[in-house]
C-alpha cells in the first residue's frame, strides 16, 4: 500500500539559475521551518560532468494530531505531542553536459510510521533547432549557459542579476508515502503496552487494543492519506520558496540571494514569521 503524488511545472529561467536555487532555496519565507543545511559529501566527475552532492537538512516538524492520537507514544519516536526536530537526507546529481539534475530526498525519522521520498527532475528542454544552425547550438548554448549571471562590469550602472535569455527550465516531482506502522508495532508491541504511569499505560493499552482491532492493513492506509494531505498543503509552498530564490537572483544576482538568506535567518531566529497575508515581501524589501 503506497500513495503517490505528482507534478510538473515549469520555471521561466534558465537551467543553470534554477540548480543554483535549488542549492540556495534554504530558508526562504515558505521554510522556516528548515532549521539548517550541512553538505556531507559532494564528487565531480570530469569525465561525465556530473556533480553529486549529499547534503542534511535539519527541521522542525510535527507529526499530524491525528497520527499522535492514533498510535502508541512508543512507536513514534517524538514527544506527546509529535513534536521534534527531524533529519532529511537529500542526494543530487547534476548533469551539465546533458542538462539535468536528479534529486532524491527522504525522511530519516519517523521511518516505522511513515516513509516519505520525494523525488525531483529538472531537465533544459531540447530547442527543435533546424539541421543547418544545429553545429552551432553547442557553443552557442554553453556561452549563454555560462553567462547567464550577468555582472555588467564595474560602475554604478552595472547590471547584476540573471539573463533570462528566454529560457525555460522544466521540473517533475513525485512524492512516495509508504507506512511501515504494521512492522514496528510488530516489533515495539510488547514496549507499546509500557509507560511511565498507571494513566499512560492504559492508554498505551488501549491504543494497541485499538490497531489489533483494527487491522495493519486499514491502519497503514489511514496514514498514508494524512501524509498525502500533508504533502498536497506542502508542495506549492516548496515551489512558492524556489520562485523567491529565483526571483532574488534575477533582481540582484548572487548577492541578493545571499542577501535574503541573511534577512530570512535572522527572522527565524527572532520568531517572526515573513509570510503575510499578501504574499512574501519582494527581494531587497525589509
Amino acid at each position: 500500500m503506497v500513495k503517490f503524488y505528482s507534478s510538473t511545472d515549469t520555471y521561466p529561467y534558465p537551467f543553470p539559475a534554477v540548480t543554483l536555487a535549488y542549492f540556495l532555496r534554504y530558508p526562504n519565507p515558505y521554510s522556516t521551518h528548515v532549521i539548517s543545511t550541512d553538505t556531507i559529501a559532494r564528487d565531480f566527475d570530469p569525465d561525465t560532468q556530473r556533480l553529486t552532492t549529499i547534503r542534511l537538512h535539519l527541521k522542525r516538524s510535527k507529526l499530524p494530531s491525528a497520527v499522535t492520537k492514533l498510535l502508541p507514544r512508543s512507536l513514534l519516536g517524538a514527544s506527546a505531542t509529535g513534536d521534534t526536530q527531524s533529519y532529511i537526507l537529500e542526494k543530487s546529481v547534476v548533469d551539465v553536459k546533458e542538462g539535468w539534475m536528479d534529486t532524491e530526498s527522504r525522511n530519516l525519522e519517523w521511518t516505522g510510521v511513515l516513509s516519505v521520498i520525494e523525488r525531483q527532475i529538472f531537465r533544459r528542454p531540447v530547442p527543435d533547432v533546424p539541421d543547418d544552425i544545429k553545429a552551432f547550438q553547442g557553443m552557442e548554448g554553453a556561452a549563454r549557459r555560462h553567462g547567464f549571471l550577468n555582472f555588467g562590469g564595474a560602475g554604478a550602472g552595472a547590471k547584476v542579476g540573471v539573463d533570462l535569455n528566454g529560457e525555460t527550465t522544466d521540473v517533475e516531482s513525485s512524492v512516495t508515502l509508504h507506512s511501515h506502522v504494521g512492522e514496528t508495532w510488530r516489533k515495539k508491541r510488547a514496549a507499546a503496552s509500557e509507560g511511565s504511569s498507571s494513566s499512560s499505560e492504559d492508554e498505551q493499552t488501549q491504543k494497541v487494543g485499538f490497531l489489533r482491532s483494527w487491522g495493519t492493513a486499514t491502519l497503514q492506509r489511514n496514514i498514508e492519506k494524512i501524509g498525502l494531505t500533508r504533502t498536497l498543503r506542502s508542495q506549492p509552498n516548496a515551489r512558492e520558496g524556489m520562485k523567491v530564490v529565483l526571483e532574488r537572483m534575477r533582481e540582484g544576482g548572487l548577492v541578493g540571494v545571499l542577501e535574503g538568506m541573511r534577512k530570512d535567518r535572522e527572522a527565524i531566529l527572532q520568531g517572526r514569521d515573513h509570510i503575510k497575508k499578501d504574499g512574501p515581501p519582494r527581494a531587497g524589501e525589509e
